[in-house]
């Protein structure tokens, strides 16, 4: 992973989850299993997010922060 970012989207039963955002290294094999397999193992169980989507690059603005407003527009859009 060369980078992630991860933002809260709606869900019935647990009110909110998370939908992670990664850019892979160039070259890597990397599917959305191996990425929840991974953060289910090191952060806690409610961190791991509840799908995994693959981008190019993360959307940044000017000074270079990620701009998680575009992350949510993909959602809505998906």
């Amino acid at each position: 992973v060369a980078e992630a970012a991860v933002i809260g989207v709606p869900d019935e039963r647990l009110g909110e989850v998370g939908k992670a955002f990664v850019v892979t290294l160039p070259g890597a094999a990397l599917d959305k299993k191996s990425v929840i397999d991974y953060t289910r193992e090191h952060p806690a169980n409610f961190k791991t997010p509840r799908s995994v989507v693959f981008l190019d690059a993360l959307p940044r603005n000017p000074g270079g922060k990620v701009v998680k407003t575009q992350l949510r527009s993909l959602t809505e859009r998906a």
